[in-house]
């Protein structure tokens, strides 16, 4: 398995319309080709290529004093090194 490095993390309590509104912003960036991350003095830039993978996952967790927790994990992957030329036909 390859090593991970953990760029940004973030966590934190926000209400409904807080996170859709987040989520309006994250789309945006996404669609736009690139997103920088902000908390305090971290900050990422990501240059988002045109193909990507998305992961969608919903999950149960029970817990013994508070029941069953859900969770939604959406996740967005890509390559940094994969092939974002194209087809060309090379000069002679």
């Amino acid at each position: 398995m390859g090593q991970e490095t953990v760029l940004f993390k973030s966590k934190e309590r926000k209400g409904r319309q807080e996170i859709a509104d987040f989520l309006h912003q994250l789309a945006d960036k996404i669609a736009a080709g690139n997103l920088i991350l902000r908390q305090g003095q971290e900050e990422v830039n990501l240059e988002i290529p045109d193909n990507l993978i998305l992961e969608v996952e919903v999950e149960d967790e029970h817990k013994s004093k508070k029941g069953v927790r859900r969770q939604l994990e959406i996740e967005i992957k890509w390559y940094d090194n994969e092939d974002k030329s194209g087809l060309t036909i090379a000069g002679e």
